[in-house]
């Protein structure tokens, strides 16, 4: 019975995409060095665009993904200018953009101004210790690109510290380490809401004009 739990809140979150589990990252001290790079993260400027592999994928990536937040984003430049941050923000810090949509889906659902219980706020449900601990004064975690700057860094910073082992870095990034409900829900959202093949989508365009 226990085996089922993480698979159903799996798909109660995939049925219900406004629901929004969060949970909050917990603070840990951290070398100087570390620190220091973490700072460097947040602090760097951003570039005005995204870097795709091609003009044919942007356009790709952006109009499906685009198709697919419709309803979250009505306004067609809010919508588009949110996902050239994710992809920015993901590809800066090495991480696949599908995945922190997924992410997004279930710690905020897509809400600009959320707030959890613990206080985590924004789209990434950033807890604002970051701020104090590696950000400065002036950074607003519900401005679009501070949360995504923040929220990708600590995924980014999780994930070297558990060694690429995603499992881990998900649990680190929800505060439920060792527990599978989060990683589970945020895979399955990944693969199951954003998965992304410019590939396919190439065939379906040929199969369309043929």
């Amino acid at each position: 019975m226990n085996r089922l739990v993480p698979l159903l809140l799996s798909l109660v979150a995939l049925a219900l995409p406004g629901l929004a589990l969060a949970g909050a990252q917990r603070q840990e001290a951290l070398a100087a060095s570390v620190q220091a790079a973490l700072h460097g993260a947040v602090s760097d400027s951003a570039a005005p665009e995204p870097i795709f592999p091609s003009p044919t994928e942007k356009a790709r990536w952006l109009g499906e993904m685009s198709q697919r937040l419709i309803k979250r984003f009505p306004a067609p430049q809010e919508r588009i200018d949110f996902l050239k941050t994710v992809y920015y923000e993901a590809q800066r810090a090495g991480l696949d953009p599908q995945l922190v949509l997924g992410l997004i889906q279930v710690e905020s659902g897509f809400k600009k101004y959320a707030v959890s219980g613990a206080g985590a706020r924004g789209y990434m449900q950033v807890m604002p210790f970051w701020v104090r601990q590696i950000g400065s004064p002036d950074q607003n975690l519900f401005h679009i690109r501070t949360n995504l700057r923040f929220g990708c860094t600590i995924l980014r910073h999780y994930l070297n510290i558990e060694h690429g082992d995603l499992y881990r870095a998900l649990g680190r990034y929800n505060g439920s380490l060792g527990r599978p409900e989060y990683p589970n829900m945020v895979r399955a959202a990944w693969e199951k809401q954003w998965s992304f093949s410019p590939i396919k989508l190439a065939q379906q365009g040929e199969t369309a004009r043929n």
